[in-house]
């Protein structure tokens, strides 16, 4: 599903980072644990093609990502990694169901809106689908989010700090969401963080 191996990045004027070879295959769950400053959300942004590395390369789903040009790069990701990100960003002029559908349409996948619906409802925010972003709680926005990585089926979920902000309770219940929708899409979930209060629950991870 997914496989790095020889991954660096080296920021112009900053740090750089060397990472360690792994792989995550369709329906493992892997946590990527570090303190602040030791590149874990570089390497999110790596897997997710969202910046390119120094040296490298990225398999997903058979594809070296780091080969691709721009436009096939965001072609990929529309098609296959689902993000959610450490705070949910939204185009907030339009509702939370047409968000839902704006990376797909930009990307050339078909995907209805059922599905889209179907994913809302099954995360509990469907009454949310015609809202604005910014009309929704913290909670809610990251369900939403949640559903906006997932419910395109995307072959690879990355998550960055999904629970950093959170109490016991919610994180837990926050990740259970995330593998519960990985485990149903068959897709690789990777979730990025500083919480070592996820550490016994994730039987494959990497420390940086």
């Amino acid at each position: 599903m997914i496989q790095v191996s020889g991954l660096t990045f080296q920021y112009p004027s900053g740090p750089g980072f060397s990472f360690p070879d792994f792989a995550c295959g369709a329906r493992e769950h892997m946590l990527v644990l570090g303190q602040s400053g030791r590149g874990k959300t570089t390497l999110l942004n790596l897997l997710a093609g969202m910046i390119r590395p120094s040296a490298g390369s990225i398999q997903i789903q058979g594809t070296d990502i780091t080969a691709l040009s721009n436009r096939e790069l965001d072609k990929f990701r529309g098609q296959h990694i689902g993000i959610i990100f450490q705070t949910a960003h939204f185009v907030d002029s339009i509702s939370v169901i047409d968000n839902l559908m704006l990376s797909p349409f930009l990307s050339g996948k078909k995907t209805g809106k059922n599905e889209a619906l179907s994913v809302l409802e099954r995360l509990n925010v469907l009454d949310k689908a015609q809202q604005k972003p910014s009309s929704l709680s913290v909670g809610e926005q990251q369900r939403c989010a949640i559903a906006r990585a997932v419910f395109h089926k995307p072959s690879l979920i990355l998550a960055d700090e999904p629970t950093s902000a959170l109490d016991d309770k919610n994180a837990q219940q926050v990740i259970h969401m995330l593998e519960e929708q990985a485990s149903q899409t068959g897709a690789a979930l990777v979730i990025v963080t500083h919480d070592k209060r996820l550490k016994d629950r994730f039987q494959k991870q990497i420390t940086l």
